[in-house]
């Protein structure tokens, strides 16, 4: 079952003066179980592909379906409550609260999708002891390494039991050793089932998914099964 499907995908940035088409009719179907590395050099289109995939920006043509709910031409609002249900994100640069714990930073989600006290906190919990963290709940950020800090992203990625989790640039800002820890908690998700898309400039990170997704020039180049995904 595709869990995302494009079909004719093109987005176009107006600015007033000139017209710049970003993608140019991307078909793209992401099954649920896959870990999809998306790779491309700058300018190649993969942070607009990255918008639309979750839900920060809308196609200007095509068709773009998530978990079966029809993306294109919805309200930002709308959009907004299929994002929080339907993908969790995690970013390079973390995007966590500095002064809020780590736990409250990962009950966020669910606060907004209307989650009863008690069941959040206990949700944070034991996703934040699932990604090695049990012992830091009041910790802040600030008080954590890049590589613990990108563990509370990915716990809060989780929070929402969201049909995708959309990683950007994840190990960009983390030294081998912590990447490569990283990199073992997406593929330890993706075994158990979840469904991952990772937007990456990183060779290491690429040569672990399932299928690696090349865009050049907002098109696919390559769209290939990676048989040595471990």
């Amino acid at each position: 079952m595709s869990i995302i499907r494009m079909e004719g995908i093109r987005k176009i940035y107006d600015t007033g003066k000139v017209k710049v088409e970003a993608l140019k009719g991307i078909d793209l179907d992401v099954d649920a179980g896959e870990l999809v590395a998306i790779v491309g050099p700058s300018g190649s289109g993969k942070s607009t592909l990255m918008n639309l995939i979750g839900c920060l920006d809308t196609p200007s043509e095509g068709i773009y379906e998530i978990g079966g709910d029809n993306v294109a031409g919805v309200t930002r609002d709308q959009l907004a409550e299929i994002r929080n249900r339907r993908v969790g994100f995690v970013f390079q640069n973390f995007n966590l609260l500095p002064h809020i714990t780590i736990v409250e930073n990962v009950e966020l989600p669910m606060l907004f999708g209307g989650v009863a006290v008690r069941e959040r906190r206990d949700r944070a919990v034991e996703l934040l002891t699932r990604v090695g963290l049990g012992e830091r709940l009041d910790h802040k950020p600030t008080e954590l390494s890049g590589g613990q800090m990108q563990r509370v992203a990915i716990a809060r990625a989780l929070a929402m039991n969201p049909d995708i989790i959309l990683a950007d640039e994840p190990t960009g800002n983390l030294d081998t050793s912590s990447g490569t820890d990283i990199m073992s908690i997406f593929t330890d998700l993706w075994k158990a089932g979840r469904t991952l898309v990772i937007i990456t400039h990183d060779p290491a990170l690429a040569k672990r998914a399932s299928r690696i997704v090349e865009i050049r020039d907002g098109r696919i180049t390559s769209d290939q099964r990676n048989e040595e995904a471990a």
